[in-house]
This record gives C-alpha cells, sequence and structure tokens, in this order.
C-alpha cells in the first residue's frame, strides 16, 4: 500500500471520530436540563364577575355598562353630565359610554334587567392600571334616571373577593322630568330616546323621584307602579381570576 493510501485514510478516519464527537457534544447540549430555554411567563389575568338585581317594581333597567380604568371618575354629582351619559340617561344606549377614552376594558349586558331579576355580566384584562371600577345602568320608564358607580378602587381584591352595594338612582340633569307622552324610551310610553336639547339643570344629581299621573301629574305617562325608592339596584363584583 502507498504512502499516500495510507494518509488519505487516516485523515478520513480522523474527520469520522471529529464528526462523531461534534455531535454528541449537540446532542448532549439539546439534554441538558441544567440549561433550560428560557419562556416568557403569560401576564396576569384580572377578571371579574359583576350582578345587579333591579330591586324596584316597574322600573326595567338598560343592558348594564361596566368598564375597568384608572383613577378618575365618569360623573361627578353637581358636574354636568358628559354626552356619552346622557345618551346612556336619556335612552340606555351604553355604545358612547363604554367607548371612554380612558377605559382600559368593557363589557355590556345583552339584555333588559326587569324588576324583580338579576343580571350578571364578565369583564376581564391583563393590564395592571385597570384598578378602578365603573358601572351604570338606565331605570328606562323615566326621562334621564340612571344608577351605577363610578371610581372605584378594586386594586386590593383578591380572587373570590366580593364586595356589594345597594345604589341610589342619579339624574342627568339632561332632559326635564316631564313624564310626558313621547318622551320615555320604556314600555311605559315607548317614546324617544336621546335628545341632544339640554332643557333640565344640566349637571348630574341625585333624582327626587317619579311623580306620576296618579300623584296629580295629569300629562304624566306614569303610574305609582312606576314610582322607586332607593336603593333601586344591588350590584356585586366579585374577582374570578
Amino acid at each position: 500500500m502507498s504512502t499516500l493510501s495510507l494518509v488519505t485514510k487516516s485523515s478520513l478516519s480522523k474527520n469520522k471520530l471529529t464528526l462523531i464527537a461534534t455531535l454528541a457534544l449537540l446532542l448532549s447540549a439539546c439534554n441538558d436540563n441544567n440549561n433550560p430555554v428560557a419562556e416568557t411567563p403569560l401576564p396576569a389575568e384580572y377578571s371579574y364577575t359583576v350582578t345587579v338585581t333591579n330591586l324596584t317594581y316597574a322600573q326595567p333597567l338598560s343592558p348594564l355598562a361596566l368598564i375597568l380604568h384608572s383613577d378618575n371618575k365618569m360623573w361627578v354629582v353637581g358636574d354636568i353630565s358628559s354626552v356619552a351619559l346622557e345618551k346612556l340617561a336619556e335612552s340606555g344606549d351604553n355604545t358612547d359610554f363604554l367607548n371612554n377614552s380612558d377605559a382600559i376594558a368593557t363589557s355590556s349586558g345583552d339584555s333588559v334587567i326587569l324588576p324583580g331579576s338579576a343580571s350578571t355580566v364578565e369583564i376581564s384584562t391583563t393590564d395592571r392600571m385597570a384598578t378602578y371600577f365603573t358601572a351604570a345602568t338606565m331605570l328606562v320608564n323615566t326621562n334621564d334616571a340612571f344608577s351605577g358607580l363610578t371610581g372605584i378602587d378594586i386594586s386590593a381584591m383578591a380572587v373570590d373577593d366580593k364586595k356589594s352595594w345597594n345604589l341610589n338612582v342619579y339624574d342627568a340633569g339632561t332632559e326635564i322630568n316631564s313624564e310626558a307622552m313621547g318622551t320615555i324610551p320604556g314600555p311605559a310610553d315607548g317614546g324617544t330616546g336621546f335628545d341632544a336639547t339640554r332643557d333640565d339643570v344640566d349637571f348630574v344629581g341625585y333624582h327626587s323621584g317619579v311623580v306620576s299621573q296618579d300623584d296629580g301629574l295629569s300629562n304624566s305617562v306614569l303610574t305609582q307602579a312606576h314610582r322607586f325608592d332607593n336603593p333601586a339596584i344591588k350590584l356585586t363584583i366579585t374577582r374570578t381570576k
């Protein structure tokens, strides 16, 4: 055998051994449990269920609007109502209210809440800044009455924690409480909802109640059945995640 043949075979053997050693190192690295591949942790989820119970005798409630947000309020007693709040309080339409620029997460009920019944709505987010809570609903057999709460701090709530409130009724102050035919969107009248004209005090206040035809208001389409006492609703929020 020639010297050239021996050199060639020797080189091939060395290359083969080098390849085997390299493959072994790669396999060892793949199976090295001391060096796991880092995984990005999933963001924490903050989830809540909100239940509203209608405590009135004959006042259906509009679908519940829910907002998670940072430290602010969607209304203040004594301040002018936003147009979005006006629409909710006059027509029960919560679309613009939920489109608030400060909202981090929103949710809406899908149906009217009848007297004596309850509705539960879920809302969730992964944003840690969503530490405040707002809920609102219209009493639909009124001109512009609504109930709810706003700017409630829920940052300290742990999973399974629960908070409850018995809530009074607000007057948006945007539509005079005439109770006249054609001015109330609920089943007692089936009239107009939102009207951009503001013909009342133009600030949020506590509602003084319904003065019906049975109470001597001759042009009212409402009866004593539509009167309400405070509290008008019970609201409970529970953290689920």
